[in-house]
């Protein structure tokens, strides 16, 4: 059907030019627009959002793949699109719910569950929820004021809100939580944290993760990282609820991507935390005691985490632990490689090694079907161990 039989739906019409988006970009007001009608707003001297005239913080322009390929969508099914639109009208219609100042926060977790129950057999759902602008919103409500007490109704929105501010961050939409570079906003990110249910921690951890991930959100991981109260927030969790360690393992993990966040993480005790999490893993069938190793391994690269893993009384053990294991061998070729960092410059550490029994745990893992990598490495660390006779 040619484009001039149809009438243009709202969502896919500019709001400066009142014609059909040729070349759809996000501004980080969450607002949309044709690339050529902004390009020219801003080239005026404009510095401000057309639609909310919010002040631009950030004037750069983000190409809206989703609505690109939704235009396109409607472009080739015509009438048969109509449904999509449907729903598309009725979700606009519900985060006028979500943006209005009267409503209360049962009201918009009411809402929430309709969006849920609308969304929920639509394939373009999510994607219909990131182009009106649900994102930015629901990052707003849930930091944009700043609460020194959480009611009740505020941890009740909080969850419903964070899991739907995870499944949109799924489609890799980051730039978004650069919104936490703020001051008051971040304030409300550990209110959130310090008061919220473990649901609102897990669910903040994986907040962090995504942050981390991204190169876009770059800066604000390090701010993050200098964070002292959320570092020992997160090294807290590693040793509470089976399911808490495991988010507070992820998220230390994530932030482990900045080498100023390595050293922030050490000074807070870190290295003890995960110690004592991988040395009582044997006590949950499933565990991550692999990946906290793989974290202590990153951090050893960092002469103060060394001296804190030998000062550890279960230090040496624990790492022994982690170079045999029965049932698998995730986890096997970081521990030799961390005995190796620890062993190569202490003989105290080597001492202990020995005196442990990571001699017959190296031969036992020689003898398995571990990754030829990880015999190689293995052996090294025999040899370096048998200079202590030299």
């Amino acid at each position: 059907m040619e484009e001039a039989e149809m009438t243009i739906p709202h969502l896919f019409m500019c709001p400066i030019s009142l014609e059909l988006i040729k070349d759809p970009v996000t501004l980080c007001t969450g607002q949309t627009y044709d690339r050529s009608s902004i390009e020219k707003w801003l080239a005026a001297g404009n510095l401000t959002c057309p639609v909310t005239m919010q002040k631009l913080q950030d004037p750069s322009m983000v190409p809206n793949h989703t609505l690109r390929h939704l235009i396109d969508q409607w472009l080739q099914m015509g009438t048969q699109f109509d449904p999509v639109l449907c729903t598309i009208d009725c979700l606009a219609s519900l985060k006028k719910n979500l943006e209005s100042d009267e409503a209360t926060l049962e009201y918009k977790c009411q809402t929430l569950q309709k969006i849920q129950a609308l969304t929920e057999e639509s394939q373009s759902g999510n994607s219909c929820l990131l182009q009106l602008g649900f994102l930015p919103l629901l990052l707003e409500l849930l930091f944009g004021k700043t609460e020194s007490k959480l009611s009740q109704e505020c941890v009740k929105f909080a969850e419903q809100a964070l899991s739907w501010v995870l499944r949109l961050l799924s489609l890799g939409e980051y730039e978004y939580l650069n919104m936490l570079n703020e001051e008051s906003k971040l304030e409300s990110f550990q209110v959130l944290f310090d008061q919220g249910t473990g649901k609102i921690k897990r669910s903040l951890c994986q907040v962090i993760e995504a942050i981390s991930s991204s190169l876009e959100t770059r800066e604000l991981c390090a701010k993050l990282g200098k964070n002292r109260k959320l570092l020992k927030g997160l090294i807290l969790l590693v040793h509470q609820t089976y399911e808490a360690s495991d988010a507070g393992i992820k998220a230390i993990s994530a932030l482990c991507c900045l080498e100023s966040n390595r050293q922030n993480l050490v000074q807070e005790g870190v290295i003890n935390r995960l110690l004592t999490y991988i040395f009582d893993a044997e006590r949950h069938e499933r565990n991550l005691a692999p990946k906290a190793l793989s974290t202590i391994e990153l951090l050893l690269e960092l002469e103060s985490a060394k001296a804190a893993l030998i000062n550890n009384p279960n230090g040496i053990k624990a790492l022994i632990k982690m170079v045999f294991r029965f049932s698998e061998h995730e986890g096997s070729e970081s521990a030799v490689r961390s005995l190796t960092i620890i062993c190569t410059d202490s003989l105290q550490a080597r001492e202990e090694a020995i005196g442990a029994g990571v001699l017959t745990q190296l031969l036992l893992l020689l003898q398995s079907q571990c990754s030829a990598r990880t015999k190689t490495k293995a052996r090294m660390l025999l040899k370096l161990l048998r200079s202590r006779w030299d």
